[in-house]
Parts: C-alpha cells; sequence; structure tokens
C-alpha cells in the first residue's frame, strides 16, 4: 500500500503563512514577562487573524468550526506551532482546550446532552472559556486504572472527593473535566466516568501551581501552570457527565491518541528550532583554529540530529496517514512508537545545540535552555517512554508464535531443501 503524505496546493500556501506569522508574530510574546491576563489581550488580534485564514481550531470538524483537516495535515500544522509554547493557543488547537473539546464533542453525541454544547462546548471553541483536564493523582502516575477520586450519584447531582496533581492550566481554567471512579464494583475500564465540575464550584480547592523542572519558581495562576487540586464534597448536576456512566477510558483513549500525535509535531518543531541555532552557531562560531562547522564532532551532531528528526517525522506522519484511513486503534502501535521516540529526538538535538553554544546556550540569552527543560517533560507526560515501549513490544510480539526448533535453523532448512531438490542434487552427482 502506497504511503501518501502530500497535501493540496492551496494548504502549502497556509502552511507558509503560518511558518511567517508564527515567526514574526508570536516569538516576540515569549521574550516578555506576561501576566495571565496581559497574555490573553496580546494573544486576542492574533487568534483573530488565525479565524480569517480559515485556521482555528482545525482538529475539529467542520459543524463545529473547525476545518476537519485528518490528522496528515493537522501534523504539518502542528510542527510549525511546536515552534512556540504560544503558537498552539493562538491558533485555538492548545492542550487541554483541543482534546477536551473533542470530548465533549463525543460526549455529546452519545449521551444527547445538547445543553453542554452552548453551555461549554461552543465557548470553548470561541476561545471564551478555557478548561482543564483532571486526571492525573499523586501515587496513581502513569498506572490510571488506580485512580482513587470517587463520584458518587445522590439523586440529581454527583458528589466528587479526590486528590488531583498536573492538572494542566487549572488554576486559570473556567472548567475541569474531572476523572473518577463512579463504579468501584467493576473494572476500572468500565467504572470511570468524566464530568465537568464548574471552577469556583464550593469544595474545588486549587492548592497550587506545581513548580517543576521547567518552572522552578513558584507561580500561580499562570497559563500553562500544572495544579495541584483536592476535590471535597464537590456537588455538580448529574447532566454534568460527559458520555455515558462508565465510559471515561474510553474516551480518554479517543482523546490521546490524536493529541500524541500532535505532541509529536509539535516536539519536531521545537527540535528544528534547536537545529537551526546549531548551525547557525557552527557555521558562525570560530575556535581553536577552525570553525565549528569544521570540525568532525559537530558535523556529526548535525548529521545525527538531521537523520533522527527525519526519521521522527515520517514514522510521525505515517502515523497520521494511518489514523486518517483506519482510526486511532489501528494506529496504536505507531502512536505508541513516535511518542518515545519523538520524545527522545527532541531531547538529543537540544542537547546538542546547547553544547554547540557553550555557556551561552546554557544560559538564559538563548531560549534553548528553556526548551532543554520543557522537553525532559516529554518522556513522562501521556505516558512515560517505558509504558508505549511495553505497548509497541506486546502488539509486535502478538505477530509471532512461539516454535520447538527456529525458523531459521540452517540444519534443520537444510534437510528440507535436500528433500525438496532431490532430483536435482541425483541429477548433478
Amino acid at each position: 500500500m502506497a504511503w501518501d503524505f502530500s497535501t493540496e496546493a492551496d494548504f502549502e500556501e497556509q502552511l507558509d503563512w503560518m511558518r511567517s506569522f508564527v515567526r514574526e508574530e508570536i516569538f516576540p510574546l515569549e521574550t516578555l514577562d506576561l501576566d495571565h491576563e496581559t497574555f490573553l489581550a496580546a494573544a486576542r488580534p492574533l487568534q483573530e487573524q488565525v479565524k480569517e485564514r480559515g485556521l482555528w481550531a482545525a482538529h475539529l470538524p467542520p459543524e463545529l468550526g473547525g476545518g476537519g483537516f485528518g490528522q496528515v495535515r493537522l501534523g504539518l500544522m502542528h510542527e510549525i506551532l511546536g515552534q512556540s509554547p504560544y503558537a498552539p493557543f493562538v491558533f485555538g488547537n492548545n492542550a487541554p482546550d483541543s482534546g477536551n473539546a473533542e470530548l465533549l464533542a463525543i460526549g455529546i453525541d452519545e449521551s444527547g446532552r445538547e445543553e453542554q454544547r452552548a453551555r461549554w462546548l461552543e465557548p470553548l471553541l470561541a476561545g471564551e472559556l478555557h478548561s482543564a483536564f483532571s486526571m492525573t493523582e499523586p501515587g496513581a502516575g502513569a498506572d490510571p486504572t488506580m485512580i482513587r477520586t470517587r463520584a458518587v450519584r445522590q439523586g440529581g447531582e454527583w458528589v466528587i472527593n479526590g486528590h488531583k496533581w498536573f492538572t494542566t492550566n487549572g488554576s486559570v481554567a473556567d472548567f475541569l473535566i474531572v476523572m473518577a471512579v463512579t463504579n468501584p464494583d467493576v473494572h476500572p475500564y468500565e467504572g470511570t466516568s468524566m464530568i465537568i465540575v464548574p471552577a469556583g464550584t464550593p469544595g474545588v480547592n486549587v492548592v497550587r501551581d506545581i513548580p517543576t523542572m521547567e518552572r522552578p519558581e513558584p507561580h500561580f495562576g499562570e497559563y500553562g501552570g500544572h495544579a495541584e487540586i483536592v476535590y471535597h464534597e464537590v456537588r455538580v448536576p448529574y447532566e454534568n457527565l460527559v458520555g455515558k456512566e462508565g465510559t471515561g477510558f474510553r474516551l480518554a483513549q479517543q482523546r490521546l491518541g490524536p493529541g500524541r500525535i500532535h505532541h509529536c509535531m509539535r516536539w519536531l518543531g521545537q527540535s528544528r528550532r534547536a537545529f537551526d541555532m546549531m548551525c547557525e552557531r557552527a557555521v558562525s562560531r570560530y575556535a581553536h583554529g577552525s570553525y565549528l562547522a569544521d570540525k568532525q564532532t559537530v558535523q556529526n551532531w548535525v548529521a545525527d540530529s538531521l537523520a533522527e528528526m527525519t526519521a521522527a517525522r515520517l514514522m510521525t506522519l505515517h502515523a497520521a496517514w494511518k489514523m486518517d484511513r483506519e482510526g486511532a486503534p489501528a494506529a496504536r502501535t505507531e502512536i505508541a512508537m513516535i511518542k518515545f521516540w519523538g520524545a527522545r529526538v527532541l531531547y538529543n538535538v537540544i542537547d546538542r545545540a546547547i553544547q554547540v553554544h557553550g555557556s551561552l546556550g546554557f544560559s538564559a540569552d538563548l531560549p534553548l535552555e528553556r526548551m532543554y527543560r520543557a522537553a525532559r517533560a516529554a518522556r513522562l507526560y501521556d505516558g512515560p517512554d517505558e509504558v508505549h515501549r511495553v505497548t509497541v513490544a506486546r502488539q509486535v510480539l502478538k505477530g509471532y508464535l512461539p516454535v520447538e526448533v527456529p525458523t531459521e535453523h540452517v540444519p534443520t532448512r537444510r534437510a528440507d531443501a535436500e528433500r525438496r531438490f532431490a532430483h536435482l542434487l541425483e541429477a548433478s552427482s
């Protein structure tokens, strides 16, 4: 089967516009220390330009106000947007809002709760509301079957109790989608649900934004922060259920599959930015009798980086192509593979770029040190590398059967060949 990652000429023009727009209009915002409200004020005019180009919320189908682009074209877009942490927000497809919009859309179709469309989905798509996805818990980590947050139905309400952390944008969100156990008597895959919780609901205690390697200084209420939240006797209407009871895990997988492709393409955008900085430095810096570009070690780094990025790009586009043609379940192995491989490539390329820049790369005078700290998280979120590698291995090994004698055992193969070609061997003797 032929693979085809090509796109139409008019879409290529859109990609060219995006490249210039991101570099000229969004890159400058990175140099400013903006609080959340000031950042929103700076981003809104840019968002209007994106909407005028028909590129707003492109991950969604046209009936929801998106472009219905499919995963290949979305991947090419995210490769450009990934160059800046602010670009996805300006284009209306930043995590977690983009994934949450898809969750709400799927849930409305399954449950028929149309009131959620006007109350939550449409304002989210318009950029009027912002959301958070509250799933990760201390102690549960990469094993979501260990989630302990409970939601108990009492009459027409859910009563939620639990402890979450690393809820991205939890301190600035207008509402949260909370993953909770609604039926503890069955397997977590069948007893977990998602529930909409408006910010400010009594009992929602946003404890802090957790300092991380990416943002080690204490902060609160900033875009991109990862909140620790305690839910204590939180009451919301039963109708705030997303989809049907017990479908939380299935909804999460539908959300995470495309999200991982977008992550990987954004990482390629970051990698390319670091690669360009590395190459510029190599041809500019003169040391120990020659330019860095003339030194074999640096040449190896350039060649290895380009090869790794090219491989990751082709792998990711292939996963997107397969997902477009056959759906997320059919692309499970490919998606898991690009997740750990893309994270490794991102880390490697930025690390080499820092090394080529020396002390300048280590300093905050270049974006490399910030990119490096952020890149370390790529090997953890949406599941650590090890989980995805296990997924790939298990899926691959299902295609093999145990044997007593190895298939390629030469003496056995020779005996079979001698029997098969006995007439030729006799004639030649």
